[in-house]
């Protein structure tokens, strides 16, 4: 049986940052997801990250194609990440509905499709929080307040079904619950321990990375002590603590930590 999630704790690993990634984190976390360079200075100063040093990032960055610059020195999100935003924001923020015991089950039917193209349809299926049951059958319970793109009816049939394994049983073969929540534990804890901010940045960071592969299965089918409303819940209060917005705090920065 195969899983769309890794077994491994990867989401505590804690990457170092860099100046791409603080500005990133920045704008996924501001909206609308812009801001002028003077204040992109600012907000990166408290990283270690120099004027120039941003200013040769922003270059690289909007040559890449993962900003826009506009004429009066505002650099805002390209429509690339605009999309990462918005994962990012569901990740925080998950819209459910109530669960009567149906699940979504997708069928890939498209043929003759290439390994990268492959790899691309698995990615946004796991990005939609579904789990591969065997090749092509992918499916979660029916709790996300959340529609199918309509591009996908070219690749894949959906279907509502009743499994005849019982839900919790196949729920704990598809995703590995229990790395999940030891992993969530493991930065609740470092982040508890982090008092310099860009440690705080760096947990926050990781936090969301794991955020976006939690499975927001129905509480009646998840674990003793889930933790994943004690991840969101200690992220909100660390973007409280920064502000929302991030003019009313000179000095301060705010923002996603990108993913």
């Amino acid at each position: 049986m195969r899983m769309n999630v890794s077994a491994e704790p990867a989401g505590a690993d804690l990457r170092p940052l860099s100046a791409r990634s603080v500005v990133l984190s920045l704008l996924l976390g501001t909206h609308p997801p812009e801001l002028p360079v003077k204040d992109l200075v600012r907000l990166v100063e408290p990283f270690g990250v120099g004027g120039s040093t941003l200013r040769a990032a922003l270059s690289r960055m909007t040559a890449a194609g993962d900003l826009r610059r506009t004429d009066d020195a505002v650099y805002g999100l390209s429509e690339r990440l605009l999309a990462r935003q918005s994962r990012q924001d569901e990740a925080v923020r998950p819209r459910t509905r109530a669960w009567h015991g149906d699940w979504e089950m997708l069928v890939v039917t498209a043929t003759g499709r290439g390994p990268a193209e492959r790899a691309d349809l698995r990615t946004r299926l796991a990005a939609l929080r579904l789990a591969e049951l065997r090749e092509g059958v992918w499916l979660r319970p029916a709790n996300l307040a959340r529609p199918l793109p309509g591009d996908l009816t070219d690749t894949a049939q959906s279907y509502t079904a009743r499994p005849d394994r019982p839900a919790h049983e196949l729920a704990s073969a598809l995703w590995p619950l229990t790395t999940w929540a030891a992993t969530a534990r493991t930065l609740l804890a470092r982040a508890a321990g982090a008092r310099l901010p860009p440690d705080r940045f760096t947990v926050f960071a990781a936090a969301v990375r794991h955020l976006l592969t939690d499975p927001v299965l129905p509480p009646d089918l998840l674990p003793a002590d889930w933790p994943g409303d004690e991840l969101r819940t200690a992220y909100a209060h660390y973007r409280a603590e920064l502000g929302e917005d991030y003019r009313t705090e000179p000095g301060e920065p705010t923002g996603h930590p990108a993913d």
